[in-house]
């Protein structure tokens, strides 16, 4: 089994995982400005804000639990590979 979960390990993953959405907001922010795409009004930070942490989380999610499947053996071969 791998370390366990203590509460200032989680809010380490979660800053993590907050710093890189903000910098990925920031990012796409500025790039927008760069194309002359005009300033983002609040309306327009928040929904970005929201997508990139929900990308991020969902990220995060799924590669979670591709390394727990990967642990755990469910991507092994099955014994008879002749059984569906």
């Amino acid at each position: 089994m791998g370390p366990t979960l203590t509460a200032p390990r989680l809010l380490l993953k979660l800053l993590a995982v907050i710093g890189v959405a903000v910098i990925a907001t920031v990012a796409v922010s500025v790039a927008w400005t760069a194309i002359g795409g005009g300033q983002l009004g609040p309306h327009g930070l928040i929904a970005l804000s929201l997508g990139v942490l929900g990308t991020v989380g969902l990220t995060w999610a799924l590669m979670a639990l591709a390394f727990k499947s990967s642990r755990e053996g469910w991507d092994d071969r099955p014994g008879n590979p002749d059984k569906p």
